[in-house]
């Protein structure tokens, strides 16, 4: 009974929330899929073709939960739970959002890629929001889209232990935000999809090895 026990003890530490990990999972396979079977025009066309002013009000919105007005100011918010109260926490959240969006950055740079306004040169069937800025270059990964899945696969993983459930409500606003991304003409397809799986792997490993180390390098518990 014994090692079943302490297995069973060991398994709850893994950072591992199948709430949000099997949806993600899903959403790699079926954004594969698309980008083999469709080009990045027609994709790209077809999110941002579809629009309301609905849609318009609510992507304009949402696209600023991969920015860091957002992300920070939550991070903080999620600091005032007691239990995280602590330097693990703290350092786990920076190095879990601050590390994927190093390696973005370091790829954006490197690819330089044009955003959907260069490629299509403005053309005038593309919907753009006049309220939006238009952007046109470091398009590849979506910088968005990183943030959005490092800070809800972190906040996923914090509460792996407790409320694996709020691991869709996650997802789904992740994945939103990627979404809002190419609706609002600033990215291609491909660009979200590379920052979500930047975001969520990245985020993942780093949240394992702190959890890992936790105990020998964070020995106090919470302060005031």
């Amino acid at each position: 009974m014994y090692p079943k026990a302490a297995q069973l003890n060991k398994s709850r530490e893994l950072p591992y929330n199948p709430f949000f990990i099997i949806p993600f999972l899903a959403w790699v396979l079926a954004g594969g899929i698309l980008l083999a079977c469709f080009s990045r025009v027609e994709l790209f066309a077809f999110i941002n073709l579809h629009h309301s002013p609905f849609a318009d009000g609510l992507m304009y919105y949402a696209t600023y939960m991969g920015q860091v007005e957002v992300i920070i100011p939550g991070l903080l918010l999620v600091s005032l739970i007691k239990k995280n109260r602590n330097w693990w926490y703290f350092v786990t959240a920076a190095l879990c959002n601050l590390v994927p969006l190093l390696i973005q950055q370091c790829f954006k740079s490197y690819f330089d890629a044009i955003r959907p306004m260069t490629y299509f040169h403005k053309a005038a069937w593309i919907h753009v929001l006049p309220d939006w800025p238009i952007l046109f270059n470091h398009s590849f990964p979506s910088g968005h889209s990183q943030g959005a899945f490092s800070f809800f696969c972190f906040l996923s993983l914090l509460l792996s232990g407790t409320n694996k459930k709020a691991g869709i409500l996650f997802f789904l606003l992740a994945i939103t935000t990627c979404y809002s991304r190419v609706y609002l003409t600033a990215h291609f397809f491909d660009d979200i999809y590379a920052g979500s799986i930047i975001g969520t792997v990245t985020t993942t490993i780093i949240f394992a090895v702190m959890l890992k180390y936790k105990k020998h390098f964070f020995k106090k518990g919470t302060f005031a």
